[in-house]
């Protein structure tokens, strides 16, 4: 894709370089490199079924490693990934590496992430400005676009706040609900026929086996990811490395 044109959706994200560990760590998990587009063969994980563990890996495999920074999003009309470029390194050069320190694996709600273990409001106060710089690009969500977020989150039960950051910046986990993580697995919550009771202990502990091992890690970039058409995979698109801490 050229920068002259405009994809469907693009989105701010921090992912490791593609020639990190953790990059290839996480394409194989998910069994697929977001920065080529190849599918990969996943690990094998004792107790679990391959086709039940593809389909629990299935909505984080769409999006590739990553944490998200800005949710995914509408240019607005007449802008192209240049204008993206430009407003990235403006973002980029005004900001400074964070440290996230190891990122080990742990349940967020009824999914699986890398998460830091320490202190991150560094690391948040770059997710809010990302929020709020770049939201110049996004075309405003329409009703229908608000109702297909909704439905995508149906079962998070969002708060009368988490209502208001949707309707405002089109993504309720923003600002003082915003968490960095890399999302591991979908939603664990469903049944997965008779593994229902043991699926996610054998997901945890061959994610734990994978990842928490790896070196730590430094918000020393940012990501724009791009949806080509409705319903595509994202492809990454390009980094930009941030200010010296």
């Amino acid at each position: 894709m050229t920068n002259a044109e405009q994809p469907y959706r693009v989105a701010v994200y921090w992912a490791p370089k593609p020639d990190s560990l953790l990059w290839h760590a996480g394409s194989r998990w998910l069994g697929r490199d977001a920065a080529t587009g190849e599918a990969l063969q996943q690990p094998e994980v004792p107790d679990l079924p391959p086709a039940v563990f593809q389909r629990l890996t299935a909505e984080p495999r769409r999006y590739g490693l990553h944490a998200t920074l800005k949710a995914p999003f509408r240019l607005r009309a007449g802008l192209d990934l240049a204008a993206v470029d430009t407003a990235m390194e403006h973002l980029a050069q005004s900001h400074s590496a964070q440290a996230l320190g190891p990122l080990k694996v742990q349940t967020m709600g009824s999914f699986l992430a890398l998460c830091p273990q320490g202190p991150t409001d560094g690391v948040s106060a770059l997710a809010a400005a990302c929020v709020e710089q770049l939201q110049a690009l996004a075309q405003p969500m329409t009703e229908a676009d608000v109702q297909r977020r909704r439905a995508k989150l149906s079962g998070a039960h969002l708060s009368a706040r988490q209502e208001d950051l949707l309707l405002r910046w089109g993504y309720p986990w923003v600002f003082e609900e915003f968490r960095f993580h890399c999302s591991l697995t979908g939603d664990l919550g469903e049944p997965t026929s008779n593994l229902a009771s043991n699926a996610t202990s054998a997901l945890m502990a061959a994610a734990s086996e994978r990842f928490d091992s790896l070196p730590a890690q430094t918000l020393n970039c940012l990501a724009v990811f791009v949806e080509a058409q409705p319903g595509a995979d994202f492809l990454l698109h390009r980094h930009w490395d941030l200010a010296s801490a």
